[in-house]
């Protein structure tokens, strides 16, 4: 959760921030509204804002509404503020906190405000089943390995997890493992000292230790080079890390959720993931089906995407036709969730009429997106690298260059695809820059 506390709370601004810390919260601080407005224009993900109430609340709600921003804003104050905080309230405040901060208040606030922004929308028996055995499982300390489709939405399921566990006061730190370079990926998880390498100006705490005490999520954990995968092992096994230029470990308290959109076990026998590694994070499996599996969650979905896109674009909310509901349930949705809620989002923009009709939901022909053995063939003699390459131009030149779109036909994630297209314009092939990501 990322918080930003606006003021100075009537000299309480520090019980504030290392309550809302202790909770799991990332604390920034600005002193005006509108250094407040700068922090929250610049694109960092800001999820709550509290303000303290002397300042102008009105502006500062206003302002992010016209720039189309949706937060999250708490007012705080002492007691006897109480035409302020109605002020506040009137403003659009979705709360009051009184001062000084009572821990229990503020930690409701954050669980409240991480349960708003990462609400979990089904209604599809498949997904209630699948949220039963994770309510389930939430509670123990067990390793939890999440799979499915790209864009199903792993990580929404891991936050579940994490939010119904013993550890939901405690922070959820999200590593996604293909974003990262590799070269990077060892001192973004286990930190590392002063002078440990050139740039290295000051210690550094990773990601295991930010998350000790709650989670950590290891997103695409497939993609991690099978050097570091030993070094996670051991963090995982021992719960002792070694930062970069370290000359003694470090203790720490931290469960491991993982997600992968490949078959591990085929990882594991193709010799790039750790067989131990593999055991020792499957200690639970929980499979995410794709979306076109559990129709009950489309139309329920689109409607919740719909409601926040018209939120955020400042538009009246539109009821879907039954001929856009049918067109919605109908679409194998190759992108999933991710998918879908691009679709409603576009609609949303798009929609002229009393409704969201047809004509805004703008779908890709999936039956032009033929499977690449039905397209492609091979000679005797190609190497596998020349039959690699003919079969991933050709799955892009079929899905029109949405890369993932194809990285789901392909079975492979979106960093293995984007490495491999910059390898083969580098040799000379002409590669079109993909439509969407």
């Amino acid at each position: 959760m990322e918080l930003l506390i606006v003021g100075t709370l009537n000299g309480q601004i520090g019980a504030a921030s290392k309550i809302a810390i202790s909770k799991g919260g990332q604390v920034s601080l600005a002193d005006s509204v509108e250094k407040a407005l700068d922090i929250l224009c610049s694109g960092k993900a800001i999820e709550l804002v509290m303000v303290d109430v002397t300042l102008d609340v009105h502006k500062l709600i206003s302002s992010l509404e016209k720039a189309r921003i949706n937060v999250l804003v708490v007012a705080c104050g002492v007691a006897n503020d109480t035409s302020l905080a109605v002020k506040a309230i009137k403003a659009g405040a979705r709360e009051y906190i009184p001062l000084p901060p009572d821990p229990e208040l503020i930690g409701a606030v954050l669980a409240a405000a991480t349960r708003e922004n990462h609400a979990l929308i089904y209604g599809d028996k498949k997904t209630e089943a699948v949220l039963k055995i994770a309510k389930q499982i939430a509670p123990s300390e067990a390793s939890v390995l999440l799979t499915g489709s790209s864009g199903t939405g792993k990580e929404i399921f891991s936050r579940f997890i994490h939010d119904n566990s013993k550890r939901a006061s405690q922070k959820f730190v999200a590593v996604n493992c293909a974003a990262i370079p590799e070269a990077l990926l060892e001192s973004e998880l286990f930190g590392y000292e002063k002078g440990a390498f050139t740039g290295a100006v000051a210690r550094r705490i990773g990601k295991f230790e930010e998350a000790s005490g709650g989670t950590l999520l290891l997103d695409e954990i497939s993609e991690m080079n099978i050097g570091l995968q030993a070094k996670l092992l051991r963090a995982i096994q021992e719960k002792e890390i070694d930062r970069l230029g370290g000359k003694a470990p470090v203790r720490v308290d931290t469960r491991i959720l993982a997600t992968s959109n490949r078959n591990l076990e085929q990882c594991v026998a193709d010799g790039t993931f750790r067989q131990d590694l593999y055991y020792r994070l499957n200690v639970i499996s929980l499979h995410i089906p794709d979306l076109k599996d559990r129709p009950g969650d489309i139309v329920v979905l689109a409607k919740h995407f719909i409601k926040k896109y018209s939120e955020l674009n400042e538009l009246p909310m539109k009821d879907l036709s039954a001929g856009a509901e049918k067109m919605l349930l109908n679409y194998l949705w190759p992108g999933n969730v991710r998918e879908l809620e691009n679709t409603m989002h576009r609609a949303v923009l798009l929609a002229t009429g009393d409704e969201i009709d047809e004509a805004a939901i703008m779908l890709q022909d999936v039956s032009a997106v033929k499977a690449p053995e039905e397209k492609t063939t091979f000679a005797v003699g190609q190497t596998v690298a020349a039959v690699e390459r003919q079969l991933i131009l050709d799955t892009m030149e079929s899905t029109s260059w949405n890369r993932s779109t194809a990285a789901a036909l392909l079975g492979i994630s979106i960093r293995t695809l984007r490495n491999k297209l910059k390898q083969y314009q580098d040799e000379g092939f002409d590669i079109q820059p993909s439509h969407q990501e």
